[in-house]
């Protein structure tokens, strides 16, 4: 209880301070962002009050119709099948307008339109199921008393889910790195990441932060059932929540190896493998019921000439050919000349993920490569990442102490070497002997692994420019900018960088955001 006292000690101000800058970041980016809107909205107050009107007019087209100009977000096509239903537009009364329901009127932009829309119509067209219920369900659940705050809402539930992502994201840094002020410094670098303004908007970035910290929080502290509730429903906010998955079978895989091949445990094994599919399933079914619930509107009772063509695959799969045939994205479809400014862009985020993993993989080369299956026991027995509290466990930690006096003892002596040689640069690094801790233990190997699986997916597959908001949810970003802050030569310059990179992305993408200017 001392420990636990004194620790608390250490870490309650700094704790104290983060939430005093979770809870500022939370007014600052709306602010910035309506101060944005005002420059637009006053000169185009004609055309937010016949809004209505217009996207009643451009739905039947299948667009829909922004503020001064259409944004297509479909291709034209006639038929029975669109719409699914008729609702009537939003028509905000002159009253709202004179007022703030104005301004959240005109914060409607990009991708909110389609949240809005959706939570208060359900889902009426085919391009309308690439954007997943978790987020349009709740506002109207909250608004159901007050359908005229639908806007309200929506923007109250992603700002109190970052809050709370952020605090989940701190204990996560302090569960996995052991480090309360590397922990507090990448929580703060999340507060203020570069895509902000999404956080501050209708947009799922922040439930499914929300999803997934809480998620990786419960699955490193060993409450399994309650992270696949988390990732499941990381997987109703975005279609990438499924990757989540990826965490459930990267710890079933090693746990049944170890039960297999150290305990020779072939029935504990099996059951292993058995309670991991069980789990990863459940982690795919709100997806999986999403797009059953787009075929029976789509397919179910239509006649072979209104089916769409991706009813008939093998795999009927609706979100894929949305993406595709409405956004084109596929492998390499991206990589053209004209989308050179997207490619730079993106290029600030993708080459922070890319030191993270590399730098990953040139300090544990065994470990990265192996997939985890060359990690010391030592290292496994650390945490719940690779091995459970049971008495598979209990057998290999008699060794554990001894082990921990070895890989002291070969950090010193490589620390010796580094000062014989004059690498000042490497001595902060190499004297940290604690191998269950910080950016390079091995708990930290399936959150590398899963932030090089989304990078790369958004250089080959997706618009490359939505990499800054795609990955901004990946923990290594943010630990590996705090880590090499902190342990690095040349650490203050490497701040400086980020936190630079940081706030003009913030600034930049309120303003252009807010006025319907492209930003990721």
């Amino acid at each position: 209880m001392k420990d636990r006292n004194s620790f608390l000690g250490v870490v309650a101000p700094p704790i104290r301070v983060f939430i005093w800058v979770m809870i500022t970041s939370r007014f600052s980016f709306p602010i910035l962002t309506i101060l944005g809107l005002s420059v637009l909205c006053r000169k185009n107050t004609s055309i937010s009050i016949s809004r209505s009107m217009l996207e009643q007019n451009s739905l039947s087209r299948g667009g829909f119709f922004f503020l001064g100009g259409a944004y297509a977000t479909s291709k034209e096509y006639t038929g029975t099948l669109l719409p699914l239903r008729y609702c009537p537009p939003f028509s905000p009364s002159i009253k709202e307008m004179l007022t703030w329901g104005f301004f959240l009127f005109c914060g409607v932009v990009w991708d909110s339109v389609h949240f809005v829309r959706i939570a208060e119509c359900g889902y009426e067209y085919e391009q309308s199921f690439a954007f997943l219920p978790l987020l349009p369900l709740s506002a109207r659940t909250i608004s159901f008393p007050f359908p005229s705050l639908l806007s309200l809402s929506a923007y109250l539930i992603s700002n109190l889910s970052f809050i709370l992502a952020a605090l989940y994201f701190h204990k996560l840094s302090l569960a996995l790195l052991h480090h309360p002020q590397t922990a507090l410094r990448a929580a703060l670098l999340f507060c203020f990441n570069p895509a902000s303004v999404f956080y501050s908007s209708i947009y799922t970035e922040s439930l499914y932060a929300l999803a997934c910290f809480g998620g990786m929080y419960h699955f490193v502290s060993g409450a399994n059932n309650l992270a696949v509730l988390f990732f499941a429903l990381s997987a109703s906010a975005r279609s990438n929540g499924v990757l989540n998955a990826g965490y459930i079978c990267f710890q079933t895989m090693h746990r049944a190896h170890h039960a297999l091949f150290h305990n020779n445990r072939l029935t504990l094994a099996l059951q292993i493998v058995v309670v991991g599919a069980l789990r990863t399933t459940c982690i795919f079914a709100p997806f999986l019921a999403f797009q059953a619930y787009g075929y029976y509107n789509m397919c179910v009772g239509r006649s072979p000439e209104e089916r769409r063509p991706w009813c008939k695959a093998r795999i009927p799969l609706l979100y894929n050919y949305i993406q595709s045939h409405y956004w084109g994205v596929g492998f390499l479809r991206y990589f053209q000349l004209q989308q050179l400014p997207n490619f730079l862009l993106a290029s600030p985020i993708l080459s922070l993920a890319l030191c993270s993993v590399v730098y990953y993989a040139k300090s544990r080369p065994h470990i990265f490569f192996s997939l985890g299956f060359q990690t010391p026991m030592e290292e496994k027995s650390c945490g719940l990442v690779f091995l459970s509290d049971d008495l598979s466990r209990s057998k290999e930690a008699r060794n554990v102490e001894k082990s921990s006096i070895r890989v002291e003892e070969h950090f010193n002596l490589r620390r010796r070497k580094n000062v014989n040689k004059g690498d000042t640069a490497n001595v902060a690094i190499e004297s940290a002997p604690a191998v269950c801790s910080g950016y390079l233990s091995a708990s930290v190997l399936p959150f590398v692994l899963h932030l090089g699986f989304m990078a790369c997916s958004a250089f080959f597959v997706m618009h490359v420019q939505v990499a800054t908001r795609f990955l901004s949810a990946c923990p290594p970003l943010y630990w590996f900018a705090s880590y090499i802050m902190a342990y690095h030569a040349k650490g203050f310059r490497w701040g400086y960088i980020v936190w630079a990179y940081s706030i003009a992305y913030i600034f930049l993408g309120s303003l252009l955001f807010s006025n319907f200017y492209p930003f990721t």
